[in-house]
């Protein structure tokens, strides 16, 4: 069960380690692109390469998608990035349903744990594989495989890595589950434990009063999707990518500097940042430098 990009090397390896995946649900195609055409999830377009039945119910508790779920009569549900599963789903295989989370639970629990864990400037995440429950995230863990965050990776870099360690993950759970060996581990509640929200457009804006290095931060975990954005000159401006700097200057938080050719400044609550990447709303995404050459501040 899964729909995004994310979802798909997990179904890949689960494939090419020869488990016998009956069945593939996802959500149903939706118009996408200028055109509006009908788009598949990538999990049903790789389901659909290697002749996988998919199942793409617009309501879970839908009595014909239960019935019809019901007559593959599958072992164990596998979830990877898919919707909250009602009960009557997630308890219906004898040997249960399991679900990939990109993070150390139960830390980051949510929908945006990889977002999360860098705006945070945590230096370590991962993934991990537990049993679903009532409560969302909360189920006993099976496995875990830690993973480092570098000061120059950002969510896209974090993402790509964290899909290719889950997809193991999920094949060493299956595999310890079919072998009927595996922890199950429940869930600390720490207190410190930090959560992993869904993000709206609001949650990314930028404020200029805090201080550089968590805005930097903040910048990296939100790019390259769906990004942190600004106000620049009254246009809307997306932010990719930033450096703290040294730099001397008189200006309020939010204000900027540039020479017009090579950098833009903004101060911060403690300092300067400087933009290297950004988008103006209906533009394309450049470099600072090219950005500076057609467009005088």
């Amino acid at each position: 069960m899964g729909t995004p990009e994310f979802a798909v090397p997990s179904l890949q390896s689960l494939v090419e380690n020869k488990s016998n995946v009956v069945a593939v649900v996802t959500v149903p195609d939706k118009p996408a692109g200028r055109g509006q055409k009908q788009t598949s999830s990538p999990v049903k377009v790789y389901a659909e390469s290697q002749g996988i039945p998919v199942l793409q119910p617009e309501k879970l508790k839908n009595p014909a998608f239960l019935e019809e779920l019901k007559s593959y009569n599958a072992d164990l549900q596998v979830v990877v990035a898919f919707r909250m599963l009602p009960e009557v789903v997630w308890n219906m295989p004898a040997k249960g349903t399991f679900n990939l989370h990109s993070s150390l639970l139960p830390q980051y629990r949510g929908a945006a744990p990889i977002n999360w864990a860098v705006i945070n400037g945590e230096t370590e995440t991962g993934v991990t594989t537990f049993f679903i429950e009532k409560d969302i995230d909360t189920g006993k863990i099976i496995f875990q495989d830690k993973e480092p965050i570098s000061p120059d990776d950002n969510a896209g870099t974090l993402y790509e890595r964290l899909m290719r360690k889950g997809a193991d993950l999920v094949v060493k759970t299956v595999e310890a589950i079919a072998q009927g060996s595996y922890p199950q581990e429940p869930q600390d509640e720490p207190h410190d434990i930090k959560a992993a929200p869904k993000i709206f457009r609001e949650t990314c804006e930028i404020d200029w009063n805090k201080p550089a290095s968590d805005i930097h931060n903040f910048v990296r975990g939100l790019s390259p999707y769906p990004a942190a954005w600004t106000t620049l000159n009254a246009f809307s401006c997306k932010v990719f990518k930033t450096k703290m700097v040294d730099f001397e200057g008189n200006a309020q938080p939010g204000e900027y500097t540039t020479d017009n050719k090579t950098y833009l400044h903004f101060r911060t609550g403690d300092g300067w940042l400087a933009i290297e990447e950004l988008q103006i709303e209906g533009k394309k995404r450049m470099a600072i430098g090219d950005f500076l050459r057609g467009y005088k501040l």
